[in-house]
């Protein structure tokens, strides 16, 4: 079951939701866990995507893909 992050108003506390696609969609309204208020936004998570690049001895994460990334990376 996917987790959201949602940020409370009234509290100013972040906390996370475990909830179905189909509860979702259907308008989701989390009550906080510390005041009960449903006065709550969700905030967007955005995914960090790395890939290990050998250079000389040891590999280096990396962010982006590049000529020099080898097979494998971005689906090519």
């Amino acid at each position: 079951m996917p987790l959201y992050d949602y940020h409370c108003q009234e509290c100013d506390r972040t906390f996370e939701v475990s909830a179905t696609f189909k509860q979702k969609q259907a308008g989701l309204q989390p009550s906080c866990p510390s005041c009960n208020s449903k006065e709550a936004e969700q905030l967007i998570r955005v995914p960090l995507m790395l890939h290990a690049e050998t250079t000389g001895d040891a590999p280096r994460m990396t962010g982006t893909c590049n000529p020099g990334s080898g097979a494998g990376c971005c689906g090519s």
